[in-house]
């Protein structure tokens, strides 16, 4: 969260800027993404988003940098023509909607540094930085130009938003008017008193100082995200974490693919998570009322995504190919399966989803073998075998008609009788 845009700043992105393009701003780069735009295929990101199983894609349409994916009408007076000439988010909609997938769009409407141009040393740094002045009416006029011109079906913001309760409110319902069916995230903190004050240097030094004070004492604090509810919102978006509940109100993780979002080209194989991992934790999501929002980070050089993230795609892909009737239009069971005593014998954790009648029992791992034992589920329907539809033979003990081969997330389904 470290701007590097503080000369005093010596951490390796700074590093590496150093060595490879010295002194040059970021604004010099904008000739060379436009450059690798060339050759972008919007018309091949969205078969491979297809091919994953996703149901819908969000594309971040500008981020922090304040640089905007589509030519914006809507003047910045603080960096002439930061935007594309090219529609990029006007051409993904149309590939992935093309696909049968729904399309929404990201936009940092807490921070813009184009705006705000003060180098950011902290995490309050970065949380008091949403700009004032012109900004709010900037972000609302390009708000609804994306509103108006791509009718996305998810409206995903960032950080904070920079208006008043009313005018946030005022742009939901026209959102609402345009789109009757799109749905809005919970990161929409309109601008109050706190957000002002943390404008003020010295305000932000001591909230920085019992900050470090309480993260100490707590370091669990900073493993993952959870934003605060707001005023209205259709679904909550933990970052990096998940709930450890069945939730009533509708969610949706969010993380990247490695260590962090965006395209990293010092990642390894190695760096990024296991295909099981986030496959793992999408499934449990899915047993407490969740979703998924997988980030992936293209190549600034050629448009390309990388084959690590690829690879991972394509195993969600052939995971719902067999099993994603357990997912698709399901609910959580009376319980998500999160507690120990729901455990197989094996220790292999289990989760539950429910459709139709029948119940779901998703195993989180990859079992081998003849039978699982589930402790304290009572189940006396007939079973089977999602991926094959072969018969499986229970009463607290799952018997497999065809030895199980160790291939990842099994899925049985049971009539709930």
């Amino acid at each position: 969260m470290v701007c590097d845009r503080d000369q005093g700043a010596r951490t390796p992105s700074a590093e590496f800027h150093a060595e490879h393009y010295g002194n040059r701003p970021y604004g010099d780069f904008r000739e060379a993404f436009a450059a690798g735009l060339k050759s972008w295929d919007p018309d091949s990101w969205a078969e491979a988003f297809a091919r994953s199983g996703a149901k819908y894609f969000v594309l971040v349409t500008k981020h922090h940098d304040g640089f905007c994916l589509w030519p914006s009408g809507v003047a910045n007076r603080h960096e002439q023509g930061w935007t594309t000439e090219r529609d990029i988010v006007g051409e993904l909609a149309r590939a992935v909607r093309a696909q049968g997938l729904r399309f929404g769009v990201y936009y940092s409407g807490g921070i813009d540094w184009t705006f705000n141009r003060e180098p950011l040393r902290t995490l309050v740094d970065f949380l008091g930085s949403m700009p004032a002045g012109d900004y709010p009416a900037y972000a609302l006029a390009q708000t609804r130009e994306l509103i108006e011109r791509y009718e996305p079906s998810v409206l995903w913001n960032d950080i904070s938003w920079p208006t008043g309760l009313d005018e946030l409110l005022t742009l939901f319902a026209d959102y609402y008017n345009a789109v009757p069916e799109g749905v809005v995230n919970d990161r929409w903190p309109h601008a109050r008193f706190a957000s002002r004050l943390l404008r003020q240097k010295p305000v932000r030094r001591l909230v920085d100082y019992f900050a470090k004070r309480y993260i100490a004492k707590n370091p669990q604090a900073v493993e993952g995200i959870i934003p605060q509810p707001i005023p209205h919102s259709d679904f909550r978006t933990p970052e990096y974490t998940r709930f450890s509940t069945i939730q009533k109100k509708k969610w949706e993780a969010t993380r990247g693919m490695s260590y962090s979002f965006g395209f990293n080209r010092d990642d390894k194989d190695e760096d990024y998570e296991a295909a099981d991992t986030l496959l793992g934790d999408f499934i449990d999501g899915v047993s407490k009322g969740g979703n998924l929002l997988l980030n992936i980070g293209p190549r600034g050089a050629d448009a390309g995504i990388p084959e690590a993230q690829l690879s991972r795609l394509s195993a969600f892909g052939d995971w719902l190919g067999a099993n994603g009737s357990a997912v698709y239009g399901s609910k959580p069971w009376g319980k998500a399966g999160e507690t120990s005593d729901t455990e197989t014998a094996d220790g292999l954790p289990v989760r539950f989803t429910q459709r139709d009648g029948m119940v779901n029992i998703l195993i989180l791992g990859r079992p081998a073998g003849e039978s699982l034992r589930l402790r304290n589920v009572a189940l006396t329907g007939e079973g089977k075998l999602l991926a094959d539809g072969s018969p499986v033979g229970q009463d607290l003990l799952l018997t497999f008609r065809r030895p199980l081969d160790g291939g990842f997330g099994p899925v049985v389904r049971v009539a709930a009788v």
